[in-house]
This record gives C-alpha cells, sequence and structure tokens, in this order.
C-alpha cells in the first residue's frame, strides 16, 4: 500500500505500483466506443499511461491536455489516459476540447485495472478511484517508468515521464 495526499490529508491506495523492469499486469478496459481492449492490443507499441481520478477535474483534465500535445510527436507510442469515468464523459471532454492524439480508456465496470495495478484509492471522499500516476511500458509492456504523484491535486512530471521513453 502506498500513502498519497488529498489537501494535505493522507489518503491510502490498494498496493504498490508495478516495479520498474518488470511485465505489466495485463488489462481489459473499455474504450469510448465501448469496446474493450487489453494490454496485448498494444504489443509492440510504446505506452504511456496516464491514470488519474476523474477527466472532470481541473488537474485530470491538464494532464491529458498536456499529453495530447506532446503524443503526436512521439514515434512508435501511445497515450492511453485511463480514469473510472464512463466512456461517455472521456469522449465528451475529448470532442469538446479537439483531443485526438490520446486514447480514452474507462475502468467503470470493475475496477480491476485500479486494483491490479496498486493504484486504487482504498479511503477518503474518492475511495475507490485511481491515483494519479504515471507509467511507461515498452513494446514488450516492460515497465520502464513510474510515477505516483505524492499530492492527488499535483501535476505529474511530464518532462521524466517522456524521457523514459
Amino acid at each position: 500500500m502506498a500513502t498519497i495526499t488529498l489537501g494535505g490529508n493522507a489518503v491510502n491506495t490498494s498496493g504498490e505500483l508495478p516495479k520498474v523492469g518488470s511485465q505489466a499486469p495485463n488489462f481489459q478496459l473499455i474504450k469510448t466506443d465501448l469496446s474493450s481492449t487489453s494490454l496485448e492490443d498494444y504489443k509492440g507499441t510504446k505506452l504511456v499511461l496516464n491514470i488519474f481520478p476523474s477527466i472532470d477535474t481541473g488537474t485530470c483534465a491538464t494532464s491529458v491536455r498536456k499529453f495530447n500535445e506532446t503524443a503526436s510527436t512521439l514515434a512508435n507510442t501511445k497515450v492511453l489516459c485511463i480514469s473510472r469515468d464512463l466512456p461517455f464523459a472521456q469522449k465528451r471532454f475529448c470532442g469538446a476540447e479537439g483531443l485526438e492524439n490520446v486514447e480514452n480508456l474507462s475502468d467503470f465496470k470493475d475496477g480491476s485495472f485500479g486494483k491490479n495495478y496498486g493504484l486504487e484509492m482504498t479511503d477518503s471522499v474518492l475511495a475507490g478511484l485511481h491515483s494519479r500516476v504515471v507509467i511507461v511500458l515498452d513494446e514488450n509492456g516492460i515497465v520502464k517508468y513510474t510515477e505516483q504523484v505524492p499530492e492527488i491535486a499535483n501535476e505529474p512530471n511530464y518532462e521524466s515521464a517522456l524521457a523514459a521513453l
């Protein structure tokens, strides 16, 4: 379990992030068209997993916008923005913002992604949602970088994540 903060108050997560150098756990997530996708579907492509509580909050929206700006310049790389938001909300947000370089995926059905990756918040008013995390995977799903943002209201370190590619 990791401890982060929300407004300076301690919040616990469901476990530890995958270790750098390890194989990332497989996942089943829902795309904005309601189809299902898994880690296997991205084999051969580098991935930036931008994970957050809700696309309808300021910091989460900012992270999606910032990764969208850089995503089109990254060779053989996809940015996956993952939350427990409904796919409809994710699609609405990116459509309204004109964001086309990131892919939104939802863990709304059972939260298994958050649990398997050790990043689900287990207490506080945000219990059940994902904590703010960035994970970078190579073409074979090997973890190259992780960041558990210590204060949920803060942005991730974009430069360090992208440098790991």
